[in-house]
């Protein structure tokens, strides 16, 4: 029982790690308007603090991958942590909005510690076997982020004011801090004999990328996740310009999709019962993808309306419930000693792709939905056939490495 409730709290601190950089995207969105009111500015202005975020928790990720090798885990996570907190405060007191664009980088410097250490830690706590199933329960807290950030970003501005968004930042900072002293395992220890300078850490991330399992599952995972961004990027003008939904109705869209994401991210540790890692990915890959050609055929022929439409994007983001823990845990398995420098090459894939497939939305617009089908059916596409690709080179390198991931038994005995 006593072991029982020291893993639910492990989780559950790997859950905040996870959560903050979510968080600090998609809670102070409804502050934008307020935001740019008292600092004299536009909204677009203001937007560009979203983009600062976006390109410090890039970056950051390949910067925390060495250190959290090199120095174990908690160290450098200590680091982010407080980095975060001073950042969120210093939010709070700028009077000018280039310098929150400036604070709001070097904040996704800080939350982004977490994000790559939860993902090494999984690797360094449980079993290989177990890290599909543990990935499901941070996909939940990641699922419910959307949901809830927004609405409870949009309370504390409407009744404390936009500075209060950040100060609350901070305080989750700190709850996360104190869980992290005395709940989370310290994982692996520090490789002492690992060199920091530069030419040893691009050997790493090359030997790193040299390795099957990494390059297969971490482009297919990151091509998959590149159509949730394509979504998110595209939505807002799909239903707010084309649709004349409101803002109110968006909201509530965009939380029923994120529930659809929610439980498919949990049906999928049931489904590790029964079934391999690899096996639920193809599965999931398949169906994704032929919901994004019937999304872009029905749009291309004008015969989609606004339902169809969310029930299609609620059955393609669904799968991405399945893919996201999978291939995150294939993409890892392979990895040991090194497990934080391939975490933060991983990350740095979905997040770079992610920016490339929002880019293409954007650059496409013609205002209809094709830019935003489109680029979610060619993530899926693409994705697939980097997995089926991927697997025969692992199959030859590597024989027995892959458990019938395309053809064979289903079942898998770890």
């Amino acid at each position: 029982m006593k072991k029982q409730k020291s893993k639910r709290l492990t989780i559950f601190t790997l859950g905040l790690l996870s959560a903050i950089g979510p968080f600090s995207i998609d809670m102070y969105l409804p502050g934008f308007p307020e935001i740019a009111a008292s600092l004299n500015t536009t909204i677009e202005h203001i937007a560009l603090s979203l983009s600062s975020f976006f390109i410090g928790i890039s970056a950051g990720q390949l910067i925390y991958g060495p250190l959290l090798d090199r120095f174990g885990r908690k160290l450098p996570l200590y680091i982010g942590l407080v980095v975060y907190f001073v950042t969120s405060i210093a939010c709070v007191f700028v009077n000018h909005a280039d310098t929150l664009i400036v604070a709001r980088f070097f904040q996704a410097l800080g939350s982004c510690a977490g994000m790559v250490s939860a993902r090494a830690l999984i690797r360094d706590i449980f079993p290989v076997n177990e890290n599909a199933r543990v990935f499901s329960l941070l996909m939940l807290v990641i699922a419910i982020s959307p949901i809830i950030a927004p609405t409870f970003g949009g309370y504390i501005s409407a009744h404390f004011g936009w500075h209060a968004i950040f100060i609350s930042l901070s305080v989750i900072s700190v709850v996360t801090i104190l869980a992290v002293i005395f709940w989370l395992p310290p994982g692996r220890k520090a490789n002492t004999s690992m060199s920091l300078m530069p030419r040893p850490i691009i050997k790493s991330y090359i030997t790193v990328l040299k390795v099957p399992e990494f390059y297969t599952y971490a482009l297919a995972g990151s091509l998959a996740s590149s159509g949730l961004y394509s979504y998110v990027a595209g939505s807002p003008y799909v239903f707010m310009k084309i649709y004349h939904v409101t803002e109110k109705q968006y909201g509530w869209i965009f939380a029923l999709i994120s529930l659809g994401l929610l439980l498919a991210s949990q049906l999928n540790t049931l489904l590790l019962r029964k079934f391999s890692s690899e096996r639920i990915t193809l599965v999931a890959l398949t169906c994704q993808v032929t919901t994004g050609l019937t999304m872009i055929a029905l749009t291309y022929s004008g015969w989609i309306n606004l339902y169809l439409l969310i029930a299609l994007i609620w059955i393609y983001l669904g799968t991405q419930g399945f893919i996201f823990p999978n291939a995150s845990a294939l993409t890892l398995s392979p990895f040991s000693t090194n497990a934080g420098t391939a975490s933060a090459l991983m990350g740095a894939f979905q997040l770079g792709f992610g920016a490339l497939a929002t880019v293409f939305v954007s650059m496409l617009n013609n205002h209809t939905a094709l830019p935003m089908t489109g680029v979610m059916s060619l993530c899926a596409s693409s994705s697939l056939v980097v997995l089926l690709a991927g697997s025969q080179i692992i199959k030859r390198k590597s024989p027995g490495k892959i458990i019938h991931a395309i053809r064979g038994p289903v079942f898998r005995k770890d």
